[in-house]
């Protein structure tokens, strides 16, 4: 208690109040310019690059190790669509089409629904560390028996397994990376984790293409890739526990000193009189003293006012439009999309599906970059209109194909073109900035189970992906683009007038933009946290 008493009295000290001081920056809270603090002024005013800091270079090569689990979950994207183009693995499980070749793709999820009660009580009492690590050894474990596959149920299985340990270790690590990371960095960094999925695709493309050419009849074409799947997750399990915890989760489990420790050593080089720090630290703590005092961390705690209802409709419409905006079907079901245009040969498919990861790597990480320029709001329209616009294009260019039976070249090309074209536009505002928006608009108290919340709305949209995709595909071929093409329009319109803008805050900033002047429980931020002791001291 006496510990928490000095760090209190550290707090409400006057040069701690001057810099902590509001500053205001616009119009109302409800508007999202309303009167925040200066996080600027307790910034270090050097010209010192981040990489050239020992403390932000180790932090960011720490930030590493949770953002592994974006790259193991691309793996088993890309490793799915590979092991289609595959002739040794279609003569293994008999050419599994429909419904069959569907539960194939969700046994993933079917793992992820088993792990929904499991992922958010796991973050919110053992910290964020803890289920990266056990999510990470069932990932292992899951690849083990991938490989080791003798049947289509032994295969599904793992796959189940697979997607248990993932969804654990993928809801805790954008978590730790947002409630770690540098303030600045923040943004960049979350961004970044989601455009590493697209490494692991690379990863599995090519090495699906490379296992290929070992034979017809080598079931080892398939069961390499199948094992590879294990090997970041195994890097996890040796290497999460290097990292610090989060602080954010410390204070909420009133474990000041070890927060403010974490970040006087990663975030001010050891400067235990950082202006940074004590700036943190109050925001922190005002805000999940706030959240003790007249909130729960319940799921019924989205239902309560406008504010955490507008949070709600977000983590529940960004996960859909992440899934829903036709992605599912270059994703999971390239090889069906060349099917449909006349490319049927298996090293042209595999080489397309390796040239386009490695596309989606790069645009999604020059885009990332621009997050904090352009905005969240301002790429997400970006985004959403541009696809719909290739999506119209490529639904005619298909119709036009299958009329000329696939006799003109130069259509199918077009088509592949508008595929790269679409993926563009997709890894704009759909790749790096969700988890970005999502992990900004939760509070602290409601993050971890907002997150689920997110992951639940991804999964429902991922079986409607895994089982309508190639039914609706075989059935009604170019046609199903239409589809797509009225729920992007439809995913403008909401974008256009519910997504508001977070850049440039941080945090704890953010929560004035949905409860405008009742973020904090009232707190007014300029204030001692403790007045009545302020007063006594």
């Amino acid at each position: 208690m006496a510990d928490v008493e000095k760090h209190d009295k550290e707090l409400d000290s006057p040069q701690v109040q001057h810099n902590l001081s509001p500053v205001p920056t616009g119009a109302g809270h409800a508007g999202g310019e309303g009167a925040g603090w200066n996080l600027q002024s307790v910034l270090p005013a050097d010209d010192t690059p981040w990489y050239r800091k020992r403390h932000l270079l180790l932090l960011n090569l720490c930030l590493l190790v949770p953002c592994m689990s974006s790259t193991t979950n691309g793996y088993d994207g890309s490793l799915l669509n590979g092991l289609q183009s595959m002739s040794q693995w279609q003569d293994y499980f008999g050419h599994p089409m429909g419904s069959r070749l569907g539960s194939l793709s969700n046994g993933v999820i079917f793992g992820q629904v088993l792990a929904f009660p499991v992922a958010p009580w796991l973050s919110d009492h053992t910290g964020r560390r803890f289920p990266i690590f056990i999510g990470s050894v069932l990932l292992v474990v899951g690849a083990v028996l991938q490989c080791a596959t003798q049947n289509y149920a032994m295969f599904l299985v793992s796959r189940m397994i697979i997607g248990f340990g993932g969804l654990i270790a993928v809801e805790a690590s954008p978590t730790l990376i947002s409630e770690l990371a540098y303030p600045t960095h923040r943004p960049i960094i979350v961004g970044y984790y989601n455009n590493l999925w697209y490494l692991g695709a690379i990863l599995a493309a090519w090495i699906t293409y490379g296992t290929y050419f070992m034979g017809l009849g080598d079931s080892w074409a398939w069961r390499i890739p199948s094992l590879l799947q294990g090997f970041f997750p195994l890097l996890q399990v040796l290497l999460v526990y290097f990292l610090p915890e989060s602080p954010r989760y410390l204070v909420q489990k009133d474990r000041h000193d070890e927060a403010r420790r974490i970040l006087v050593k990663y975030h001010a080089g050891g400067d235990a009189d950082s202006p940074l720090v004590d700036f943190e630290m109050k925001e922190i703590t005002l805000q999940i003293e706030a959240a003790k005092a007249g909130s729960s961390t319940r799921y019924r705690e989205f239902l309560r006012g406008r504010g955490n209802l507008h949070r709600l409709f977000i983590i529940i419409i960004v996960p859909c439009m992440m899934q829903l905006s036709g992605n599912g079907l270059t994703s999971y079901y390239l090889h069906l999309i060349l099917d449909s245009i006349g490319m049927k040969s298996d090293p042209q498919q595999l080489r397309i599906n390796g040239g386009l990861m490695i596309f989606n790597f790069g645009v999604s990480v020059a885009m990332a970059s621009l997050m904090e320029f352009a905005g969240r709001r301002r790429l997400f329209l970006f985004s959403t209109v541009g696809m719909l616009v290739v999506y119209v294009v490529w639904t005619v260019l298909s119709a036009i194909n299958q009329q000329r039976d696939f006799k003109d070249s130069s259509l199918g090309t077009g088509v592949v073109a508008m595929i790269f074209l679409y993926q563009f536009f997709y890894n704009s505002g759909l790749n790096g900035p969700p988890w970005v928006y999502v992990t900004e608009v939760l509070p602290t108290h409601l993050r971890a189970k907002g997150t689920n919340i997110m992951q639940i709305a991804g999964t429902c949209a991922l079986i409607f992906n895994g089982y309508a995709n190639p039914v609706a595909m075989t059935a009604i071929t170019w046609k199903y683009y239409i589809v797509y093409c009225c729920v992007i329009a439809v995913e403008i319109v909401l974008v256009y007038f519910w997504f508001p803008e977070t850049k440039g805050r941080s945090l704890e900033e953010i929560a004035f933009i949905f409860d405008g002047d009742s973020a904090f429980g009232g707190y007014d931020p300029s204030k001692p946290l403790h007045p009545d002791r302020a007063e006594q001291d």
